[in-house]
């Protein structure tokens, strides 16, 4: 069904987020106009891993076409976005999106299990997948994580802040890789991390309670010693890997 281009549909998006919502897509109407297919929250905004002045909150802004025009007028929204804490919203057309459910195939799987679209059509709910392009998907970025994370510790020298942080990141894209193999298995997916992580554990029999920790780490911020980092990075490093190869073993 179609929504009249001005009603905004909020669904499941919290009170708190709706003012500065409205203020970004009143100020991209105007300027865009009928250029302007729909907006839409996606990731964890909508879950409970929500963490107001931490969590980031996605959008997707989806045109009738890119123009230099509709950039500058996202972009003149900038400090009232900042301020809000709205993340840059991600610019796409409906022709993009739909040529390219073969490359993102893990990012539009996660838009499409958590998501509002709170102006226009929605975006994401008929898109369809092959598990083949998932899967290998899937692969590269497994053993892409697993170059960064060597690469990351020998570019750190030392600096166990920086491991620290190298950790966390690797720990928060995790969670749709996992959402996406627990897909490829027809397995219900969770929408928030520590869900995921555990049941990718239960699944794959692999253990992931360090990329759970490492993920806690955002907001609890707790004293880590060098050796507390270290054996975080070692059995991150070895889950990863464990991954890598259970994924390699699945059928195309």
């Amino acid at each position: 069904m179609t929504n009249a281009p001005n009603t905004l549909q909020w669904g499941s998006i919290r009170e708190s987020l709706r003012e500065p919502l409205t203020r970004l897509i009143d100020g991209v109407q105007t300027p865009l106009g009928g250029r302007l297919r729909s907006v839409t929250v996606v990731g964890s905004a909508l879950t409970d891993d929500f963490r107001p002045g931490i969590s980031d909150v996605n959008t997707v802004i989806v045109l009738d076409e890119h123009t230099i025009a509709a950039l500058n007028a996202v972009a003149s929204l900038a400090k009232s976005r900042r301020r809000s804490g709205l993340s840059a919203p991600l610019m796409m057309t409906a022709p993009y999106i739909e040529r390219s459910r073969d490359v993102f195939g893990v990012e539009f799987l996660d838009f499409q299990l958590t998501h509002q679209t709170v102006l226009g059509d929605d975006p994401f709910a008929n898109l369809r997948f092959e598990k083949r392009d998932v899967r290998l998907q899937c692969e590269r970025e497994l053993k892409a994580t697993l170059v960064r994370l060597r690469q990351g510790w020998v570019a750190s020298a030392g600096d166990r802040r920086l491991v620290r942080e190298i950790l966390v990141a690797t720990a928060k894209g995790l969670a749709p890789l996992m959402r996406a193999m627990l897909w490829l298995r027809d397995v219900d997916r969770p929408k928030t991390m520590a869900a995921t992580l555990t049941q990718a554990s239960t699944r794959f029999h692999i253990d992931l309670d360090a990329a759970i920790r490492a993920d806690r780490w955002r907001q609890e911020k707790p004293r880590l010693s060098d050796s507390d980092i270290e054996s975080a990075f070692v059995a991150i490093v070895d889950a990863v890997d464990r991954l890598a190869a259970a994924i390699d073993e699945m059928e195309p």
